[in-house]
């Protein structure tokens, strides 16, 4: 699945929680990941495969045992200054201070057809039969999904 729907996530902050921030957007991917007992792995991008925009990157990866690959479901971006600059987006810390450039971050929400696929893999049984992670049970209004 190289093409897919996702939502972005966006956040201002204060330059001194810019790197809180992040570690709060990733863990905030992560935590809906656990809560689908999926496994995944978080990976700290290297700056030499960073946008150019980008400061800091982590990509959240999941696990597809069918294919025994890991699908990227979430990356999440400082992107520091670099993107208030150009859109001058800017706060005034008190009164008395300068005007200071907001850091930038986002994160792309779970990519829904690939945590599908995950899901699927996962949780598929020998009868073709796929349990679901008790998490989704009051939405899905069902435990399993079973093969007509």
């Amino acid at each position: 699945m190289h093409q897919f729907d996702k939502v972005e996530l966006v956040r201002y902050e204060h330059p001194e929680r810019s790197r809180e921030a992040l570690e709060e957007l990733t863990r905030e991917a992560e935590v809906l990941l656990e809560r689908l007992g999926l496994h995944y792995r978080r990976i700290l991008i290297s700056s030499g495969d960073l946008g150019f925009s980008g400061a800091m990157t982590y990509d959240l990866e999941a696990w597809a045992p069918a294919v025994g690959q890991w699908l990227e479901v979430s990356s999440c971006t400082t992107f520091t200054d670099y993107q208030a600059r150009r859109a001058n987006l800017r706060f005034r810390p008190s009164q008395s201070e300068k005007p200071m450039f907001v850091h930038t971050l986002n994160a792309s929400g779970l990519a829904l057809p690939r945590i599908m696929a995950a899901l699927l893999e996962s949780y598929q049984e020998r009868d073709g039969s796929v349990r679901l992670p008790d998490v989704l049970h009051p939405y899905v209004g069902c435990e399993r999904l079973t093969p007509e």
